[in-house]
This record gives C-alpha cells, sequence and structure tokens, in this order.
C-alpha cells in the first residue's frame, strides 16, 4: 500500500505522512505529496549504497557490478550528488547511475537521492543555483525526478528564505519528492524548520550527518535531539569512519587504500576497544565487522539507512549482511559502551 495526504494536509503539518519509497510507481501513479516523517521508508531498508565511489575509486563498470549486485540483494537506496566523481569528470557519479538506469530499466526500483551546493561550478544554495543544478542532475540521471534531495552543505551567505522556496518551487513541480539537509548544525536546522512551517514551504525532511561508532558525540548531543522532536530521519555517511570499521586497520597492518591516512587516526585505545567487540559480535553472527558496526548504527535512534560506498563487488558483500541483520540489546549496548565518547 501507498500511503499519502493532499497538498493542502500536507502544508498544514498534519494528516497522515506519506511514505513513497516501498511502490515508488504506485505512488508516482497516484501523484502523491511528498511529506514524511520518515523519508520513504527508509528504515525498512537498513542500508543505503553511497555512490561517492563512483568516477573516482569504481569506474563506469565497476560500478555497473555494484549497482546490479545491491539491488540484486534487495537494496533500495542509492545516494549520489553532483559533486561525486569529479575526479574524473563533473558529474560522473550522477552519469554512470544514469546509464545504469537506462541500461537496465529499473529507475522504478530505486529510491535516489542526490546533492546540491558543493559542485566547485555549482556552489551554495541560491535560488538560481539550485534551479539550474536541479536540471542537470536530472539530465545526468536520466530520470523525471529526485525522490531525496540535499542541500549538500548549509550556505549561511544565502538566506535560508531563498533556498526553501527554491526547493518547495522543485516539489511542486514534481522535479523533487522531498528535501533534506546535509552537514547542518542544530541551530541551522531548527531555524530552517521554523521557516517552513511558517512559511508553508517543503520542509527537510530528513539529516544526513557525519555519525558513527567513532564520531558520536556531536551527532548525539546537538543533532539526534532535534530530529526526534521534529520527527526527522538521520542517514548518516562515514558509517564506517572512513574504512575503520571494517576491521582492517590494525596495529602494524598496511592498507592500500585512499582513505588509509584517516581511517588509521582511531588506532587509539578506544578504536582498539571497538574493534574487540566488533570482532566479537561479527564472530558471533558469522558477518563481518563492517556489517556489524552498519547494524549498530541502524539500531539507534532516529537513524534509517546508514549510508556505505564500495568501489567493488567483493566490498559491497562485506556490507550487504546490514540487509538482515538484527544485534541483540546486548550487543549494540557493549559497542555504545566500547565505543562512549
Amino acid at each position: 500500500m501507498c500511503m499519502w495526504m493532499d497538498e493542502a494536509s500536507r502544508r498544514r503539518g498534519v494528516g497522515t505522512p506519506v511514505r513513497l519509497a516501498l511502490y515508488p510507481r504506485e505512488c508516482q501513479r497516484l501523484n502523491v505529496g511528498v511529506a514524511s516523517d520518515h523519508m520513504g521508508d527508509l528504515e525498512g531498508y537498513r542500508l543505503g549504497l553511497g555512490a561517492n565511489t563512483f568516477g573516482w575509486t569504481a569506474d563506469r563498470e565497476a560500478a555497473f557490478a555494484v549497482l546490479d549486485a545491491y539491488v540484486d540483494a534487495g537494496g533500495r537506496f542509492v545516494d549520489t550528488a553532483d559533486s561525486y566523481g569529479r575526479q574524473s569528470f563533473i558529474g560522473a557519479s550522477e552519469t554512470i547511475i544514469g546509464e545504469w538506469f537506462a541500461a537496465r530499466g529499473r529507475r522504478d526500483d530505486v529510491v535516489l537521492a542526490t546533492k546540491v551546493g558543493s559542485l566547485p561550478s555549482r556552489p551554495g544554495l541560491s535560488a538560481a543555483n539550485i534551479t539550474a543544478a536541479v536540471d542537470e542532475s536530472l539530465r545526468r540521471l536520466q530520470t523525471d525526478r529526485i525522490d531525496l534531495y540535499w542541500a549538500h552543505k548549509d550556505d549561511p551567505d544565502t538566506p535560508q528564505e531563498e533556498t526553501l522556496a527554491a526547493f518547495d518551487g522543485l516539489v511542486r513541480a514534481g522535479k523533487v519528492r522531498e528535501i533534506g539537509a546535509s552537514n547542518f548544525s542544530a541551530a541551522r536546522l531548527e531555524s530552517a524548520l521554523a521557516l517552513s512551517a511558517k512559511e508553508g514551504l517543503a520542509a527537510y525532511v530528513a539529516l544526513q550527518p557525519h555519525y558513527n561508532l567513532m564520531e558520536r558525540a556531536e551527532f548525539e548531543t546537538t543533532l539526534q535531539p532535534v530530529l526526534a522532536e521534529h520527527g526527522l530521519t538521520c542517514v548518516p555517511y562515514f558509517g564506517l569512519a572512513r574504512g575503520f570499521l571494517t576491521g582492517k586497520y590494525r596495529p602494524g597492518a598496511a592498507v592500500d587504500s585512499p582513505r588509509a591516512a584517516g581511517a588509521s587516526a582511531y588506532l587509539d585505545e578506544r578504536g582498539l576497544a571497538v574493534l574487540d567487540v566488533l570482532d566479537d559480535v561479527a564472530a558471533a553472527h558469522g558477518v563481518t565487522q563492517a556489517a556489524v558496526a552498519l547494524a549498530w548504527l541502524a539500531a539507534q535512534p532516529t537513524v534509517a539507512a546508514p549510508l556505505a560506498s564500495a568501489r567493488s563487488v567483493d566490498q559491497l558483500a562485506d556490507l550487504l549482511p546490514t540487509l538482515s541483520l538484527t544485534l541483540t540489546d546486548a550487543e549494540v549496548a557493549a559497542l555504545s559502551a566500547a565505543s562512549r565518547p
């Protein structure tokens, strides 16, 4: 079933929230509204595929293989940005995903998110930039709509009224279903939500913060309470702490990765304690440490679908158990205790 509410109710902030993601084509046919207390039904998807590797460490062929394996395994949420893959060419990640949609015919099987504001040639959240950027993203992605359109980072130089009005226009035009905020402070997120409510504009329904077992303090103390109060969903990035939580990084171990320096920074007493618990829980379930780390995230209040990326099918295989893995309360507590800031 595709739940929905009419536009007038959505603007008033009352009624039954939409859940788009489970049946994208059905919802499109019904021309439903786009508000949601949990964006689409991402809380049921467990794992989002971050496409930041596409066009960077994964070429077109490798990215196609990763997308095939992820969707075939039941994954349904793909998260990209207009700035991803620019190491190859502008919009490389979006372009690769669009070519995959065209080749596989699976656009309606995927909840698609992309971002605006960080591409060097399209910086910021001005109305003019958002309006131009969305059309460029739609063209590259070879689709007529974006399910979740993120403000990639806050833009203090553009009035929030201008940004939200521009996003509202995209929602009204059907180019975007819902909007989210990435890398926002609690204060700026709250002010944006208040403005949307006051002016009847499309409101952010999700936040994409830096959050994982090793990076907890800022999110849990300042952002999580805001999400809980307003019914927003958390879609954390860097869920594996730049690869540290895969368990590959140990004292004396050399890892060939562009993220090695960042991951190795976590090799302190606290990090080693977290790895010890990850090892025990992973062994108990017969899964990877990466899957356990992501399952811990999925068990946290307000979190729907943690994001993780892969540059190969082999890397993805380590992540896929997250789709069905549920930790016990004792396991979640042990990981929380070991990683406590």
